[in-house]
């Protein structure tokens, strides 16, 4: 038996072939797990990586092909009913849930000549207000179809480091850091475990040549990360073997020097 059969996780932001999302629905998926992604095509259009429009639907074929259910929607984390709209999707596609991963970010260049009210609201919005309520929803969810206690898990991708030209992405990511332990505290009597994970500079397609050959010696096993990467600790995270693990912020970057 796969390790995550019988279980239905929520990945948001699976919008590319490419990211970090994707990787983690088809490692979930190959491990067993029913998956419900999310995706925002608005934000890879105007601020991401690029958009891949054909994406969401092609990622759920290849779900299905593995040979779990699975299920997708359009969501915008800066609107306040998405979380609300997010699990009753879930309910109605496929059922209870078990595993939440905060995959999808809002990032935006902002540096102390940039940043204002509105750069910092539009980070916070998705980053901390969009994800933590969607916590809270499925935290609620999960209690309510377990009343005796279950496994749960939820699982933050976070990042951090000294890059002056993102102030308002970190410290947004720093703010679902801080929340991680007493969170965790919070859901443990439902046999929920909270943690997050950093998985540093991944190529998931924002990385040019530049950036590689900048980024290349401060990686010690002389390569960069890979969205895979990512994946497989996530897929530990979400597996029965990591009961045991908690309120814990992850470095999950090959050694990355440039912290």
């Amino acid at each position: 038996m796969k390790p995550l059969q019988g279980k239905t996780a929520i990945v948001t932001g699976a919008s590319r072939s490419n990211g970090i999302g994707t990787a983690i629905c088809l490692a979930l998926a190959e491990a067993g797990a029913d998956i419900f992604f999310t995706h925002w095509t608005p934000f890879d259009e105007t601020v991401g990586s690029g958009v891949e429009k054909d994406w969401p639907g092609i990622l759920n074929d290849k779900l299905i092909g593995i040979g779990v259910r699975a299920a997708h929607m359009e969501a915008d984390l800066e609107e306040e009913e998405t979380p609300r709209r997010i699990m009753d999707a879930v309910v109605e596609s496929l059922g209870s849930s078990h595993i939440l991963i905060h995959n999808a970010t809002y990032c935006a260049p902002s540096s102390f000549r940039t940043l204002d009210a509105s750069i910092l609201d539009k980070h916070y919005n998705v980053n901390n207000r969009g994800t933590i309520l969607l916590s809270m929803e499925f935290a609620k969810a999960f209690e309510k179809q377990n009343p005796g206690g279950g496994e749960g898990r939820i699982i933050h991708m976070v990042s951090g480091g000294p890059d002056p030209e993102n102030l308002a992405y970190i410290a947004t990511k720093g703010a679902l850091k801080a929340i991680t332990s007493p969170l965790a505290t919070g859901l443990a009597p439902l046999g929920i475990t909270v943690n997050a994970v950093d998985p540093g500079p991944t190529d998931s397609g924002w990385i040019d040549e530049e950036l590689a050959q900048a980024f290349l010696p401060m990686f010690p096993q002389g390569r960069i990360g890979l969205p895979e990467d990512a994946a497989k600790l996530i897929c530990f995270l979400a597996s029965g073997e990591s009961q045991w693990v908690t309120g814990q912020i992850i470095e999950s970057n090959g050694g990355f020097l440039g912290k």
